[in-house]
């Protein structure tokens, strides 16, 4: 798929705490390729933690993080290309994410490529579902495509990045 891009200030706020706030704390303060190195396998770790949460880590994925350029590489095999559109959304949808380099292999099966959205302020899953499907209605397949990053589906906000799947 290539790189994603996303808002790097919307999304789960994981490097806010513990390990991955020490380590951006010190790098600020002394940004040493030590501090910075840190800081990268601290973030590469929560991101890893939350795709975990979710039950999208597989074990054999890996998960880099580049301070630099905020930008989240993920590599490895899943199973099918639902679970790498959830994998990168997950990882993207992250505040401090400025992009994803989706490097994921996944086994030749004839599935269809989701389209994504931006979420901006006034949408909801209905008025998405009416410009993607053209009824709203539809918004539960949104949501069901969505799931486990979205709990709720009046629960979106601004910069989020959604699956939209084919009808």
């Amino acid at each position: 798929m290539g790189l994603l891009s996303f808002i790097k200030d919307a999304g789960e706020k994981l490097f806010g705490g513990g390990e991955a706030k020490a380590a951006q704390e010190a790098a600020a303060r002394s940004p040493t390729p030590d501090n910075l190195a840190r800081q990268a396998e601290a973030s590469a770790a929560a991101i890893v933690a939350h795709l975990d949460k979710h039950g999208l880590y597989n074990g054999s994925m890996q998960v880099r993080y580049d301070v630099a350029t905020a930008a989240v590489t993920v590599s490895g095999q899943v199973g099918s290309q639902e679970t790498r559109e959830k994998v990168l959304l997950c990882c993207g949808n992250v505040a401090g994410v400025a992009s994803v380099d989706d490097q994921l292999e996944v086994p030749a099966r004839a599935e269809p490529v989701a389209r994504f959205h931006t979420v901006v302020s006034g949408d909801n899953l209905s008025r998405i579902a009416k410009a993607f499907y053209g009824d709203a209605n539809r918004y539960p397949l949104i949501f069901e495509a969505n799931k486990p990053m979205l709990t709720h589906p009046d629960k979106i906000y601004p910069g989020q990045v959604l699956r939209i799947p084919q009808a």
